[in-house]
């Protein structure tokens, strides 16, 4: 059996000596996986980057098998970002999310159109990190759990949005929340009508959106399959806090 399709990395894990087993998020067949013989060795070093779009050629005498892939570089996306950390955290992040969340072997065109966008995103936009959050968004909905940012759950209102239940994943204006505000997640401007345009987000409003959509994606995706939050996503969330609290300390007084 055998198949032919794009891919983009999403998992490369050492195998035997020289092998490695590639973990890819295919347009047509899903995340899947395959050995990539010689994949540790310098021929294929540099596709074998998280975040690379390959394309690939997979062969198995038995569609249950784990099978062989043959990878060539369609576009090396990682090496134009390997002097930002922050982007580099940011493919990391995206990938790992995907290599825990998504279902094995099923297809999954919107995801993989979804991630090629976002990836292209946090390779040239000044805005990416906006648009990852937003992405964690639609992945939630994708998988089941889509959160209602457009109306306030309790009044049905639309003006000052600037919490989100945990419960519900539903929005709750400030005046709503009352003495429940401790207990809401924060729903950053960026997130809500009251965004300005063209204006990037702070740090602090990435951090807020980044730990509202870590918040879902643990509850709803990952803990009900066994997972936990990958340490890629863990450390993108910690770029933004640290950046938080670097922004607080030299604000003037």
């Amino acid at each position: 059996m055998d198949w032919a399709d794009l891919g983009i990395v999403l998992a490369v894990r050492k195998h035997g000596e020289s092998s490695v087993i590639a973990t890819l998020l295919t347009e047509h067949h899903g995340r899947h996986a395959g050995l990539v013989r010689g994949g540790s060795g310098r021929r294929h070093r540099g596709a074998l980057q998280v975040g690379n779009r390959l394309r690939v050629s997979w062969r198995a005498r038995l569609p249950e098998h784990l099978g062989n892939f043959s990878c060539e570089l369609a576009y090396a996306r990682t090496a134009t970002v390997l002097s930002d950390k922050h982007r580099l955290a940011g493919i990391s992040a995206a990938t790992a999310v995907l290599e825990r969340s998504l279902p094995e072997r099923e297809p999954q065109p919107e995801a993989y159109a979804a991630l090629d966008d976002l990836l292209d995103k946090i390779v040239g936009s000044a805005h990416w990190p906006e648009a990852y959050v937003a992405w964690e968004i639609g992945l939630l909905r994708e998988l089941g759990f889509g959160l209602d940012l457009t109306r306030c759950a309790l009044t049905d209102r639309i003006e000052d949005l600037a919490y989100v239940s945990p419960r519900s994943g539903r929005a709750v204006s400030r005046d709503a929340a009352g003495d429940y505000r401790s207990r809401l997640l924060p729903l950053p401007a960026f997130l809500t009508n009251a965004a300005s345009a063209g204006e990037p987000a702070s740090a602090a409003d990435i951090s807020d959106g980044l730990t509202l959509t870590g918040y879902f994606l643990e509850h709803h995706v990952l803990l009900p399959s066994n997972n936990r939050v990958p340490a890629a996503r863990l450390r993108l969330l910690d770029i933004f806090q640290r950046e938080t609290t670097k922004s607080s300390s030299i604000r003037p007084t």
